[in-house]
């Protein structure tokens, strides 16, 4: 019995040693993705601060676009995990983060105008668009769209979601309602900018099961805070800016609607309450997309179950 044990005890060992090896080979992929946050000059006027997770030799590249009332932070820990096979951006629109906030007499921070902001980045940061997927939400997501009207070989394929393509305001949060016309929308705003905290504290949970709210990360938090007001503008004001203009920017969309070639997947939180799953499911139908309901999710599953995020963009990015 003493001799078997024996016998077998090289193999026990080296299987131990390779599990061992396996895993510091993986924390050795990770601590090696360095993420470099900077600022890139898109234009004479306009900076904004990035996020890249670098790769020495990428299966693709993935660029983040994030929404309201986000910044670039809340990619980090999937650009993290993304960046063991691919290269990851992610920049702060402008009016969030520490990206610049120009008057408005300069930039309006409409979707249009976000539109531009996407392409100048993509121009100027060399990243490879036939590599590239784009993954937006919120008040990224039409910007991106936009942008593909105009120039279809953008990126490879974008995944988008949660957002309102169309004028549909039935499906929206009556606060949202309420930014898309004066003067409701004035009055949304003051109270947006008197009530910061309780919207940074509360946006992602609302609407989620008391045992469904999830926690993010106090680096994310930290940022949002720091990042809500710079240069005498808040990150509402620049919200009350992109809907100034939504409206007029969604039927520009929807009216060129059969221009739009890029490759499009629709990803809809199934309890999102801010833009109800049926605007999705409209979008969809119309433009003849490829339609996923997120069941058990809300407006921020990227944040509520980030690996569901990353199958679809390694799905995306593998195909």
């Amino acid at each position: 019995m003493l001799k078997s044990s024996i016998q077998k005890l090289p193999t026990v060992v080296l299987v131990f040693m390779f599990l061992i090896s396996a895993g510091c080979a993986q924390i050795s992929r990770e601590q090696n993705s360095k993420v470099e946050i900077g600022f890139i000059d898109i234009n004479s006027d306009m900076k904004l601060r990035r996020m890249i997770v670098h790769h020495t030799t990428p299966k693709g590249v993935v660029l983040f676009l994030h929404g309201f009332p986000e910044t670039l932070y809340v990619w980090k820990d999937i650009s993290l995990i993304l960046a063991r096979d691919y290269e990851v951006h992610a920049f702060d629109w402008p009016g969030y983060g520490l990206s610049s906030r120009p008057s408005v007499e300069s930039f309006s921070y409409a979707p249009q105008d976000y539109a531009r902001v996407l392409k100048e980045y993509i121009g100027k940061s060399g990243v490879d668009t036939s590599k590239l997927v784009i993954y937006a939400t919120d008040i990224g997501a039409l910007p991106a769209l936009i942008a593909a009207l105009d120039q279809p070989n953008v990126a490879k394929k974008m995944i988008v979601g949660d957002f309102a393509p169309f004028d549909r305001p039935q499906y929206m949060y009556e606060s949202l309602q309420s930014l898309k016309s004066k003067p409701s929308s004035d009055r949304t705003r003051a109270y947006m900018n008197s009530t910061r905290d309780e919207i940074l504290e509360n946006a992602f949970r609302r609407g989620l099961p008391k045992d469904e709210q999830f926690e993010i990360s106090q680096e994310l938090r930290d940022d949002m805070f720091r990042g809500w007001s710079q240069n005498n503008m808040t990150s509402a004001d620049a919200f009350y800016h992109y809907y100034s203009h939504f409206t007029r920017d969604q039927d520009y969309f929807e009216s060129n609607l059969n221009k739009l070639t890029t490759p499009v997947t629709v990803i809809w939180g199934e309890k999102d309450i801010y833009i109800n799953k049926e605007m999705g499911v409209e979008f969809a139908n119309k433009a003849n997309l490829e339609l996923i309901v997120l069941i058990g999710l809300g407006h921020y599953p990227h944040l509520q179950s980030p690996k569901r995020t990353i199958a679809e963009i390694r799905a995306s990015l593998d195909t």
